[in-house]
Parts: structure tokens; sequence; C-alpha cells
């Protein structure tokens, strides 16, 4: 195997501007006419997206905490051999990880286990010569995290950058590999679950072109590339998700896929796929019904509640998808498909919008986060994707919660945080129909997405290849 040539864009902090750098370095990359392959730290649906449309290929996520060292190493491998240079960028602040306080999911954990030489990003934002304690303390604090480099973001003037490289490069030895300056028009609008997901940005493009630019001009491209060959040859490790795995199931899945719903793994995608799956894409937006003889529906995370006015106007989709229930047909919704799938959608204002009525219940958007993090899976009971007893790792994410879901209601899943701690009950559960809050990466559990497939296989009447 070469020595996959790479790095890694992190923070010293969320919000320190580690998403527009990497950008600029991917873009600057594309320019001088280099195969890019991103990479995100973390459990994130939106960076990806722009990484995605930056570099020309699909963007994966690695995640140390949920997917484990292994699964880390051979999605990354799986990926970064077709590329000159992979770009992994960061989650947080470079040491932030699960709350259990081991560092697991971390960016520095993640950069240890892909040997991969970390590029620092720091705001200049009030600091000169304190930016060389900054430095010094994330390169001291876990001596096996190579910090091999340094970008400064919201530089001032020339001075000002002259000032905080001499002090970063005098005390720590790193070298400073370059700046951008501030500039309003170069940041990408967030909100409230992060960045604005790049299929909303209708005139993207010339922001990432500008970026590419600035990073040519201010940014040591030469000195990255050095450090990007620095890496050490990959570790060895286990391969298990993508060996062997053979076409088991002759199945057609409808998957939602517009600006409300977006929220889906790219190796999860291709994961399906390699068993023999038929994705039909359809939109509850913008079509009328979805795909003919599907044999299983998959509505993914994203932003119903953006968008809850047109979802409801589109009454033939929602009849749709409620028909294709009662049928018996499977139905599996993360998050967005969750709350698209009840009865009601309730704004922060409090008005109320029909949705499927698949489930009864409805959710209202909260102005507070109603759940955040890292998660550990007890299922309660046999649903279509688990067996009673079964435990898995995920996470979730979302301002919204359950009301008015009747006595009744079965719940799929007890779920706690990452510490222990014990979170609730989640998962709504009703014969051909699971679902949750609960964010799931498929790639890093297969026997998930397997039983989800044998599932709809069974109940299509389908002959499964292989037995699982």
């Amino acid at each position: 195997m070469s020595k996959l040539p790479r790095i890694m864009i992190a923070g010293t902090h969320s919000g320190v501007g580690k998403t527009t750098v990497t950008l600029g370095i991917m873009s600057a990359l594309v320019k001088k006419g280099l195969i890019v392959q991103g990479f995100k730290a973390g459990p994130d649906y939106i960076d990806p997206s722009h990484h995605t449309f930056v570099t020309g290929n699909a963007s994966r996520n690695l995640d140390t905490w949920i997917m484990g060292n292994g699964a880390c190493c051979e999605l990354f491998v799986r990926s970064a051999v077709s590329a000159d240079i992979s770009v992994v960028e960061g989650v947080m602040g470079l040491y932030d990880g699960s709350i259990d306080g081991t560092g697991i999911g971390s960016s520095a954990h993640l950069a240890k286990v892909l040997k991969v030489p970390v590029i620092l990003v720091i705001n200049a934002k009030g600091l000169a010569q304190s930016a060389g304690a900054v430095v010094l303390g994330y390169k001291v604090y876990d001596k096996d995290v190579e910090v091999s480099g340094v970008i400064v973001n919201n530089i001032a003037s020339d001075t000002h950058y002259d000032c905080i490289k001499k002090a970063i490069e005098e005390k720590t030895s790193v070298p400073v590999l370059g700046y951008l300056k501030q500039d309003r028009e170069l940041t990408i609008p967030e909100r409230y679950l992060g960045l604005i997901p790049f299929t909303e940005r209708k005139n993207g493009s010339p922001l990432y072109e500008k970026l590419g630019e600035m990073v040519l001009r201010t940014v040591d491209i030469d000195g990255l590339l050095k450090v990007a060959h620095s890496a050490d040859g990959f570790p060895d490790h286990h391969k298990a998700i993508f060996q062997n795995i053979g076409r088991c199931f002759d199945i057609q899945m409808a998957v939602a896929r517009d600006e409300a719903f977006c929220f889906y793994y790219q190796d999860d995608i291709e994961l399906f796929e390699s068993l023999g799956v038929r994705i039909n894409y359809f939109s509850p937006l913008h079509d009328k019904c979805i795909p003919n003889k599907v044999d299983g529906v998959y509505l993914g995370g994203g932003f119903p509640e953006l968008y809850a006015g047109r979802l409801m106007e589109n009454k033939s989709m929602r009849d749709s998808i409620l028909e294709t229930s009662l049928k018996g047909t499977i139905l599996y919704g993360e998050c967005g498909g969750l709350m698209y799938l009840l009865e009601k959608l309730i704004d922060t204002e409090g008005r109320v919008f029909t949705m499927c009525g698949v489930i009864k219940g409805s959710c209202r958007m909260e102005k507070r986060r109603q759940g955040l993090g890292y998660i550990t899976v007890h299922s309660r009971c046999d649903s279509v994707i688990c067996n009673r007893g079964d435990d898995f790792r995920a996470h979730e994410f979302h301002w919204s919660r359950l009301v008015d879901v009747p006595e009744g209601a079965v719940f799929a899943y007890e779920t706690r945080k990452s510490n222990g701690k014990r979170q609730g009950l989640d998962g709504i559960y009703k014969k051909n129909i699971l679902a949750s809050y609960t964010h799931i990466h498929f790639s890093s559990n297969p026997k998930l997405a397997k039983n989800l497939l044998s599932t709809m296989a069974k109940v299509s009447g389908k002959k499964v290849v292989i037995n699982l």
C-alpha cells in the first residue's frame, strides 16, 4: 500500500474557522490539479456536503467512538487509495471527544489512529505573542498527536501575522504555513444545526473559488503537501465491512433525498448497494408519490421543519407514504424522517403542519436543543433493524421533541449518554415501521444494515442469497 498522503485540519475550538480553512485548502489543491478525498471527523452530515462539491469526490465520515478504530481505518483506506491527497476535517477542538472523558471520538484520537499529521487552525482575533502559548499547549498536551503545522485565521494585517508567526515558531518549532485574513464575504452561513448544507446554497461556487484563490496567495501549499507526504505508512487493520460481501439481496429501496431530507452517510449508501440494493431516490418536496414496486422506504434526517408548509401541501406524497405503510412495506425513519412520519409538526411559533400520519403523535420544535451527542442504544424489543437485547452506538442531534404520543406506543430503544447516564426512550415501533431520533452509521455496524434489508426482503417475499 502507498503511504497515502494525508493531513488533518483541526481547530483549537469550535468556531475557529476550520471548515473555512479546510474548504479553502481543498479548493486550492484541486486548482493545482490534484485528486482530493475529503473526510470529516465525527457524526456530521453538513460539512461533507461542502467537501463533496469542492473536491468532486463524495466526502466520508470517520468517528472512533461510534465506528471503532478498525472501521475508521478500513473506510479511510477504501477512499484514500484513489486520491493524490486526503484532507480530514476535525471536529470541535482538537482534544474534544466523548463526554466519558476518554478522548475517544476526538480529532486527536482519530489522528493517532490514522497516523495523520495535524495542521492546527487558530483564531488570531485578540491574539499576538500569546499565540505561541496556545500552540505550545496543544502540541504538548498529547505528544502522540503530531502537530505538524499551523494556519492562522482572522489575521488583521501583515504585521499582525509576522508577530504571531514569530511567537509560534520560536516557542514551539511548529511551522506556521500561512493565514487567512478577516473577510466577512468569505463566511459560510450557519443556523442551529451548524452550517447551511451545500444543497441549499444556490450560489456556493463563487465562495469556494474565492477561498481557494486566497489560500493559494496566503498559505504555503508546497509546505502543506510536504507535511501530507511525511505521514507514516498506514497502520495495519482488520477489514470487515466491505470484504467478501457479495450481492445478498434483490431489493429496491426508496430513499428520500432533497433539501428537507439530506442526512445520509455516503459509505452507508454504498454498503447498501454492495449488498445488492437498488436505490431509488425520491423527493417528498417535489415528487407526487414514492417510486413504484419498492421493498422498503428510508427517510433520513434533515430539515423538515424548514419546509413544513411545502411538505404539508404535497398531500399526494403524504398519502402515498401512508398507503405504502398500510400495505406492510417496511418504513425506516431517522430524526427528520421520524418527524415527517408523525401526524403533525408544530413549529416554535405554535403553527401546526399536517405530516404523513403513519405514526400517532406529533413533534414540537423548541428554541433550545433537545438532544446532542453520542448515545448507546439498547433494544427493548425485536424490530425491523435489530433484536431484543441488541446494543449499538449511535448519536443524536435535534431541536424537536415528541408530544401527544399515545400511551400504548411501543418504544424500541432505551438510550444512554456515552458516560452511561440514562437518556430515555426512543424509536417508535409498530409492525413494519421504525422511526427514531437516533442516527445510525450502518457501515460501522453492517449487522444492522443486513437486518433491515433482511426484514424488507422477508416482507416482500424476496429471496436472501446468503445466510446472515
